[in-house]
């Protein structure tokens, strides 16, 4: 006879082998969300793929059946939440023509120029900023945990007094703050204030100028010419 005892231990000790196995794509899925926990799902969603490399998108909805899955392809439906997002720009091997690839004229118009205005910065820059981290997605994660339009980082979010980094406008406020701080901190350099941006104002310290990391050169190259031109428009 098993008791409930019985039954519990055994139970524990099935999990903690599950997880303690080698994860297979063909059975339980391991995803790890920008908070850094980890769910096992045996759901496998269209274009299964696990959530482990930093360029990966995973998309997370309701199927059919109520059930929660996953999917390395964006579902049919509009209700999905993006739980892995790469920033936009920062590809080195990106394939995106950025002098002709379509700009974002008219999102925001009225929050980036507020914030632009009150805290004295380009408003063309902050578009140029905003497209080159996630192409004006409000509900872009990175799989660091950056949130939002101008990914922002939690601790970074709450030094700036968001409260809510999902909501556009608190987000767009943040990160005009945010670069504001890096343009006062490298005196109006642009080119090193968003090397700031991307990979730290401790990193650009360090190397007395722009890091000599890849993702990073890419993003500062694309932030310029998005700059230029959002400027001209």
């Amino acid at each position: 006879m098993i008791n409930g005892k019985t039954l519990f231990t055994f139970s524990l000790t099935f999990l903690l082998l599950a997880l303690a196995a080698p994860v297979s794509a063909d059975s339980i899925k391991r995803i790890v969300h920008p908070d850094g926990t980890v769910e096992y799902t045996n759901v496998k969603g269209r274009g299964d793929k696990r959530a482990s490399t930093k360029d990966e998108v995973v998309y997370r909805y309701t199927d059919d059946n109520g059930v929660i899955a996953y999917s390395g392809i964006q579902p049919a439906s509009s209700n999905f939440d993006v739980i892995r997002f790469h920033c936009y720009a920062c590809d080195p091997d990106s394939n995106v023509n950025w002098r002709t690839t379509p700009l974002f004229l008219s999102p925001y118009r009225d929050e980036i120029k507020t914030a632009a205005r009150e805290f004295n910065v380009d408003p063309a820059l902050v578009r140029a900023v905003i497209h080159a981290e996630s192409a004006f997605n409000d509900k872009a994660l990175s799989p660091k945990g950056a949130q939002g339009l101008m990914q922002l980082m939690p601790a970074t979010a709450e030094e700036l007094g968001v409260r809510n980094a999902m909501v556009a406008p608190e987000n767009i406020r943040g990160g005009v703050n945010y670069l504001a701080r890096m343009l006062k901190r490298f005196d109006g350099d642009i080119k090193l204030a968003t090397a700031a941006y991307n990979a730290g104002p401790g990193a650009v310290g360090r190397h007395g100028g722009i890091p000599p990391y890849a993702e990073t050169r890419a993003y500062v190259e694309r932030v310029g010419i998005l700059h230029q031109r959002y400027a001209s428009n």
